[in-house]
């Protein structure tokens, strides 16, 4: 089959498996020939890919492989809000059997790895400290500390209550999170709440608690900034 003959015919079919694998799977289709707007069709509501959107970085080294361009499977990344989604990319040949474009497979995996974790808990064998995360990513260092207070909470942090939220957002400073530029609105999107409501808590735990230097907070108006964001 032609180029044009496979992409018109997966764009039929993706419909059908994103709604197969429900809400928490999308599904990307490239055509590589066209790289500052690859995107041919997209199904499912999960990195906010659009048509007409370029290819990623998992993109450009398939199209760097050229025809020995092999799949990339089951690797992990981060959507801007925080959710972990494990990805395929999957390379499509034409009838010559050269690469010309990709099928992406997202899945969000972020509630089976919580479910993990809450399980790993109760059979035991999560007893041992957190191990700590070697990573030039700070996003993932951040993500592991939020994994961590997740597992001594024994339930996801997303849709906590304020009462709830209020120990983990005084744990989280205590381990020094809200130094990490950028930390703040990634911690607001695990939590689901807006970044004022997390600057307006934090600055309600700081005010009534010990902050992460030991000493008691009690100039609730310095919070209102973290690390210099609003």
């Amino acid at each position: 089959m032609t180029a044009d003959a496979i992409l018109n015919a997966l764009k039929d079919v993706l419909p059908g498996l994103a709604a197969t694998f429900g809400r928490s799977c999308e599904l990307v289709l490239h055509d590589y020939r066209q790289p500052d707007h690859s995107v041919v069709a997209v199904a499912g509501e999960l990195t906010n890919r659009r048509v007409g959107g370029a290819m990623s970085e998992i993109g450009l080294s398939v199209l760097a492989e050229g025809d020995d361009a092999t799949p990339q499977l089951n690797y992990l990344t981060r959507t801007p809000s925080g959710r972990v989604v494990k990805s395929s990319t999957l390379p499509l040949r034409d009838e010559g059997g050269h690469v010309f474009g990709a099928l992406c497979v997202n899945l969000d995996v972020t509630a089976l790895r919580q479910v993990g974790d809450l399980l790993a808990d109760l059979a035991g064998t999560a007893a041992t400290p957190v191990p700590t995360t070697f990573t030039d990513d700070v996003d993932e260092v951040v993500d592991a500390v939020l994994r961590d207070e997740e597992l001594a909470l024994a339930k996801p942090v997303h849709g906590l209550s304020r009462r709830e939220r209020l120990p983990l957002l005084r744990a989280l400073d205590r381990r020094g999170v809200f130094h990490v530029r950028g930390a703040a609105p990634r911690v607001a999107a695990r939590l689901g709440i807006s970044r004022a409501s997390l600057y307006a808590d934090l600055a309600e735990c700081r005010s009534t608690g010990t902050t992460n230097t030991g000493t008691t907070n009690t100039d609730a108006t310095n919070t209102d900034t973290v690390n210099g964001e609003r």
